[in-house]
């Protein structure tokens, strides 16, 4: 019982049957309340799982397998062009499809090997927030109005937070260089083609479109990837189904749990507690929604549906974009790694920055939509 994961995994069994041990199920609302979890997750298996998560994590292996990661990383480097280094380190995260629980391990290699801290910093932050299934799944369920600006705001507060940083810190680089290597890869207008495909599979999935029309183009398109995948290399396509399993068996659990639990908060959270807390655009609102996302911990995902939870209670959008800006980029585990990469100076002031900028962003936001 060394192992301090073993320690956690029994601590979490106590906690649970404690839970199940005192929860007084005869009483109404604890009852309405687990049915409101169990409806709510049969709603996203029926209208966000086939058509949206799926083909999502397929797109994620694909990028996993087929996309040269040396080759974008190679310009976060301490020589790169700021103009050059802070986009593309903004954007990564929707191009490396990363998720929550990697961006740690993957913002230190990149930073030990030799990304200048302001592009680390960039890309630590949007790591998390702009993977595709994230933003595909915010425009489905909350609408394509916040999913856009969660979008743009996230890489915009990602890039000023890594300009400051560089700035307050002058003196930090990291220390190396990347090595480019080559992948001995598929052609690229194959790759771009799987890729560009499984997108409009994604894409098309979400429309509101007449049904005989979405079908066919939907068993076009998947024909069209199938013929595609029998064209690559028996190991890469081998890699590609392991590497979208394995997104799907990290991902989908947290998710279903999260929505069972977003179903019970819908119901049992009083409306008018919620309203008094982040409802309207206040700014208080907006800092007290970001600080919420700082110290909870959201697996990839999950933190759509409980936002929507929330919503329907009454939040406003602007502690909304503040809590979803927040809630992937810091949580109490990430803050505790992050101090002991980046030392407690360095670590505290990016806190204070990512919890500032987006309290700000989520006000500004409120107020002008």
């Amino acid at each position: 019982m060394t192992d301090k994961r073993e320690i956690l995994k029994l601590m979490g069994l106590v906690g649970l049957f404690l839970i199940i041990f005192f929860l007084p199920f005869g009483n109404t609302t604890v009852q309405e309340s687990i049915v409101a979890g169990f409806e709510m997750l049969g709603e996203y298996a029926r209208e966000h799982v086939l058509l949206c998560l799926v083909p999502a994590f397929f797109v994620a292996g694909t990028i996993a397998v087929f996309v040269n990661r040396n080759a974008i990383l190679k310009l976060l480097g301490p020589a790169a062009k700021k103009w050059i280094a802070y986009p593309v380190a903004s954007g990564a995260g929707g191009i490396l499809a990363v998720c929550s629980c990697t961006i740690l391990p993957l913002f230190g290699g990149i930073y030990k090997r030799g990304a200048g801290l302001g592009p680390a910093i960039a890309f630590l932050f949007t790591g998390p927030a702009v993977n595709i299934t994230a933003i595909f799944l915010t425009g489905q369920v909350l609408g394509w109005e916040l999913s856009i600006v969660r979008l743009i705001a996230t890489v915009v507060v990602a890039i000023v937070i890594g300009l400051i940083m560089s700035w307050i810190f002058r003196e930090e680089k990291g220390h190396g260089g990347i090595v480019m290597e080559d992948d001995n890869g598929e052609k690229p207008l194959w790759v771009l083609s799987f890729l560009g495909l499984q997108m409009f599979f994604l894409v098309t999935g979400g429309l509101s479109i007449n049904p005989v029309l979405k079908t066919t183009l939907l068993l076009l398109s998947a024909i069209a990837i199938i013929a595609i995948y029998f064209r690559f290399k028996k190991q890469r396509r081998r890699d590609w189904i392991t590497e979208t399993w394995s997104f799907a068996k990290k991902i989908l659990p947290f998710l279903f749990v999260g929505v069972f639990i977003a179903g019970i908060i819908s119901k049992a959270l009083p409306e008018e507690v919620v309203q008094s807390v982040v409802g309207g655009n206040k700014f208080l609102s907006t800092l007290f929604a970001s600080i919420m996302g700082a110290l909870m911990y959201f697996s990839t995902l999950t933190e759509v549906p409980i936002v929507q939870s929330l919503m329907n209670l009454g939040m406003g959008k602007g502690p909304a974009l503040s809590l979803f800006m927040t809630g992937l980029t810091l949580s109490l585990p990430n803050m505790i790694v992050l101090t002991k990469l980046l030392g407690p100076k360095k670590a505290f002031t990016y806190f204070f920055l990512v919890i500032a900028l987006s309290s700000l962003t989520g006000f500004m936001y409120g107020k002008l939509m």
